[in-house]
């Protein structure tokens, strides 16, 4: 039981290490791109598109990843992700995990 609070206690610590090592004003920069579909800050208003603001730092570095490497599908998001190196993914990531979500009533 204690080994596994140590590995979860370090894996989170990992996260943040790897987020505070990210830029948030290179993630914000990068992000233009992104506005189109997902929003200027991360909050799409479009239902068709998610939104990003808020979300977990590691579920959007895997996110990313996984539209990259192909373990994700989506046609408009593999050719978006295609680029992208793992400073860029975290720098993104770290942007967007630190932007406030709104919540959309629908």
């Amino acid at each position: 039981m204690k080994n596994i609070l140590l590995t979860a206690c370090c894996a989170v610590l990992f996260a943040g290490a790897q987020a505070q090592a990210a830029d948030i004003a290179a993630g914000k920069e990068k992000s233009k791109t992104c506005a189109a579909c997902h929003g200027p800050d991360g909050n799409s208003q479009a239902p068709d598109f998610p939104r990003l603001a808020g979300q977990h730092y590691d579920y959007l570095v895997k996110a990313l990843n996984d539209y990259k490497t192909g373990a994700r599908k989506n046609a408009i998001m593999a050719p978006m992700a295609a680029n992208l190196s793992k400073r860029d993914m975290a720098d993104l990531a770290t942007y967007y995990s630190q932007q406030q979500g709104l919540v959309l009533k629908r």
